[in-house]
């Protein structure tokens, strides 16, 4: 009887299986950081190389692209493109809370934009080249995409407060980047709705601070508002005159979603005196395919309410379905409101907005594994749709666009590698792509 009631006291006593596996929140945060402090489903592929020096934790991490782009009519172009990124990762594990640093680099300042500021791309517009506002172009990144440290501090079980600093780094606004987020990890090309929704993802200057509750996260940014100029190799830094506020949320392991809002007070070096209100949600979903598929999709919306100017909104759902670790499918359909005076277009129609579209759809072909590196070939077409009234600016109202790319990723862990890795989480698991 006396070793019944003490197996009883035992059982009692200790906490539930469950609780004894879970990882802490400082080591489950890791899994679900996709870009600056914005959040993706856990279940997100595992893409890194590791490593462990003088007690730390190191990862390295990179996506590029090169390729030929061509896009048609009188506003198109056509050129060599190169973009991506390479990330390093170190990070400091402590009891009861971690301190990691970030440093992203991209070669877009040599790659990209050699002629007219930017690859071309129709009907996207942002930031500046000359003292003239970008269009149908979309710019390089600069050279130094984040630099951060970020700590995280658990209080009690579940509950964990966060910091994050950055010279160049992204504020808690809109969903993951595009060039970080897994749905989009297969296409080369920026969205037309990225300076409706991810554009501060390199901003020059932020300070977050951030509250965790266990599937849920409230952050917010004090930073530098301003958009990167177009030289691409400084830090271009400006009083911090801006904020945002976020909240996530990661329901189940394969969801996430967000909801945020930002004062953007100056964003626009030729418009110093036009503030934007931003708005965003986006809904992210990713589950494995198969022994060796994975798929992934996102949904997201962004509005800029500019000072003096008519709101404008954007939407876009795009996926990438990897069928089988070799084949992998991905496409886009954006939808998005642009001024005459986004466009660059002659006055008697830059004062209007306009309703612009774009479908696309690629096809990447994995090929044979080189060590811990996996290139592939790929191409993507788009289909953008113009109203009637821009179709003597783009000699259609079907402009459209082709692009041939190589890729060279980091292999992504296999399924069964990747639950071992979340379940030990010995070493950081996640696409700490930003």
């Amino acid at each position: 009887m006396s070793r019944l009631v003490a197996l009883a006291i035992v059982l009692l006593a200790a906490p539930p299986a469950r609780a004894q596996l879970e990882p802490s929140v400082v080591d489950l945060e890791l899994s679900r950081n996709g870009s600056g402090t914005a959040w993706q489903p856990e279940t997100t592929p595992h893409a890194a190389i590791h490593g462990t020096a003088a007690g730390l934790e190191l990862m390295f991490h990179e996506s590029l692209f090169a390729g030929y782009d061509y896009q048609s009519g009188p506003r198109g172009d056509q050129e060599p493109i190169g973009v991506g990124w390479v990330m390093g990762m170190a990070r400091k594990r402590f009891s009861t809370g971690s301190l990691l640093a970030r440093a992203m680099l991209s070669p877009e300042a040599w790659t990209v934009g050699y002629r007219d500021g930017g690859y071309p791309l129709l009907l996207q517009t942002g930031e500046t080249y000359r003292d003239a506002p970008l269009h149908d172009r979309q710019h390089p990144h600069d050279l130094f995409m984040e630099l951060a440290l970020l700590y995280t501090q658990e209080l009690t079980d579940g509950l964990a407060v966060q910091l994050y600093a950055a010279p160049s780094g992204e504020p808690a606004l809109g969903p993951i980047a595009f060039p970080h987020r897994w749905s989009a990890s297969a296409d080369p090309m920026a969205t037309l709705s990225h300076h409706w929704q991810d554009s501060t993802h390199i901003s020059f200057g932020v300070l977050t601070a951030g509250v965790i509750w266990r599937g849920v996260k409230v952050e917010g940014s004090w930073f530098n508002g301003r958009e990167p100029d177009e030289k691409r190799y400084d830090f271009d830094f400006h009083p911090f005159d801006s904020y945002a506020a976020r909240v996530s949320v990661a329901p189940a392991p394969s969801w996430s979603a967000q909801a945020s809002y930002g004062y953007l007070k100056s964003p626009e070096s030729l418009r110093p005196g036009v503030a934007v209100q931003r708005y965003t949600a986006s809904v992210t979903y990713d589950h494995a395919l198969g022994a060796e598929g994975h798929w992934a999709a996102l949904g997201s919306f962004g509005a800029n309410d500019e000072s003096g100017e008519a709101f404008a909104a954007s939407g876009l759902v795009e996926a990438n379905v990897d069928l089988d670790g070799r084949n992998v499918l991905f496409g886009r359909v954006e939808v998005v409101q642009k001024s005459g005076d986004d466009l660059v277009l002659p006055s008697l129609v830059s004062a209007s907005h306009y309703l612009l579209a774009a479908f696309n759809l690629g096809y990447l072909r994995n090929l044979p594994r080189l060590g811990a590196f996996l290139p592939g070939v790929g191409a993507r077409g788009t289909l953008n749709l113009v109203p009637g009234a821009l179709e003597p600016f783009y000699g259609s109202r079907t402009p459209f666009g082709l692009v041939a790319y190589l890729r060279l990723a980091i292999a992504p862990m296999s399924h069964a590698g990747h639950m071992h890795h979340m379940d030990g989480m010995d070493m950081p698991d996640m696409d700490m792509s930003h």
